[in-house]
């Protein structure tokens, strides 16, 4: 579905429309569904949450009738950041579980590091993410954007009114400094 008829369903769905949600929800839930695919990729093998709940989580926790949605690109980049959340707090909670025992995995392979383990633990990904978050914003924008919402580079830099040049070089820094951090904190 092209941006402007998501855009206009989450104007209309913001407004009370009657039947917006349900038109909405239809209208992106083959796209919520690749993404939590995409993002359910990232993980270990044999995760217990599936890609339809980490849909199903995420439009609960986005509430698209609220209005607050400037446009597609915006609603999206929030449900990257909502299945970032889900995933997280489902790794507290086998972690909590475990008694500490294990940790989830992600794979960050999609990120194209160069480091001796590619396979690593969400919350520390998630850690080193918010703290780049405190020393750059953009740049865990651009993280967030790319690999959460698994969004091109050219969909990155509209969504961020950059240049896909600065993505891209903010990509490239953002991968290697989240690599480094991860690897120091382990």
């Amino acid at each position: 579905m092209a941006g402007s008829d998501v855009t206009r369903l989450l104007d209309a769905a913001g407004g009370g429309e009657q039947g917006a949600l349900e038109r909405l929800y239809s209208a992106v839930y083959d796209e919520l569904r690749l993404l939590a695919e995409s993002s359910m990729r990232k993980e270990r093998p044999g995760h217990t949450l599936q890609p339809t709940a980490l849909v199903n989580e995420v439009y609960l926790r986005l509430d698209p009738g609220s209005g607050d949605w400037q446009n597609r690109r915006h609603f999206f980049g929030a449900a990257a950041q909502a299945m970032r959340r889900i995933l997280v707090d489902h790794a507290r909670r086998k972690r909590a579980e475990k008694r500490g025992a294990g940790h989830e995995r992600v794979t960050l392979s999609d990120l194209d590091i160069s480091a001796p383990e590619q396979d690593m633990d969400v919350l520390a990904v998630n850690e080193a993410l918010d703290r780049l978050a405190t020393e750059d914003a953009r740049l865990a924008e651009v993280v967030s954007l790319r690999f959460f919402a698994n969004m091109s580079i050219e969909d990155t830099a509209r969504a961020m009114d950059l240049s896909p040049a600065t993505v891209k070089r903010d990509w490239t820094f953002a991968r290697a400094w989240l690599c480094e951090h991860i690897q120091q904190h382990r």
